[in-house]
């Protein structure tokens, strides 16, 4: 995670110095208090796999970097990564694995790349931004269901997959101050499947060089995914919490 936040704050410094044109380059560094809940079941030919959250509460790191020009037809980009993960006992038959002799303690990760393109349809017109775009979040997930020590000697797997999201945000900055309050949404439905992310939050900006503004943001996000029989999977799953970290403008 270290390699990737140093690398986009390279590239961030590099364009902001290497060519004039590109007005405005940010990023942000932070963590994100998350609760999470949900359940998932499989079926399939008689299987009956069960898996129940046990709500725990984890801390991770996140981070996002945004790059503006001012070439009309090109997008402009921003990236981010996060990471959501829950625990919770797992029971019965699933695709891959068959739960024998008791329930056992499983654990899945989801660590996300978001792959923004947006145009900007307001650019702080009367101290107001508002942008639209598609986001491409490349997940890499991993399940472990650990051994009970009554038959079952456990199960990991990774799996890669794509999805695409529409993209809105909106933000507003205060007249004669230096706090902007922001909100954005990522969101996809298909038939009664539907996975959304949103986020607000406030931040403040100082002062200290017209080159380089550090700032401050904190706020709230919720994830959820709500899928309905897809390859045979059932999934109601919400994370959810404050955040908080560091930001620099270029």
């Amino acid at each position: 995670m270290k390699k990737i936040a140093t690398t986009f704050l390279l590239l961030g410094a590099f364009l902001s110095s290497a060519n004039a044109d590109v007005t405005r380059v940010e990023a942000g560094l932070g963590l994100w208090n998350q609760d999470s809940s949900g359940k998932l079941s499989y079926t399939d030919y008689g299987a009956n796999g069960r898996y129940n959250s046990s709500e725990p509460n984890e801390s991770s790191i996140y981070f996002w970097a945004s790059i503006k020009h001012p070439v009309p037809i090109i997008p402009n980009l921003r990236l981010e990564y996060a990471t959501v993960e829950d625990s919770g006992v797992g029971f019965g038959r699933f695709k891959d694995f068959n739960i024998v002799g008791a329930p056992t303690k499983m654990d899945y990760k989801m660590k996300q790349y978001d792959i923004i393109p947006y145009y900007n349809i307001l650019d702080n017109t009367a101290w107001t931004t508002l942008d639209l775009g598609v986001d491409v979040k490349i997940v890499e997930a991993s399940l472990e269901a650990s051994p009970n020590g009554l038959g079952f000697n456990g199960y990991k797997k990774k799996e890669t997959f794509a999805l695409p999201l529409l993209y809105l945000r909106a933000r507003v900055e205060i007249p004669a101050t230096n706090v902007g309050f922001e909100s954005d949404v990522k969101y996809v439905s298909y038939r009664s499947d539907s996975v959304y992310d949103i986020r607000v939050k406030v931040d403040y900006t100082f002062n200290i060089s017209p080159a380089v503004q550090p700032a401050i943001e904190f706020g709230y996000r919720i994830q959820n995914i709500d899928v309905d029989e897809v390859n045979n999977l059932d999934a109601e799953l919400k994370f959810s919490g404050f955040f908080g970290g560091l930001m620099l403008r270029f």
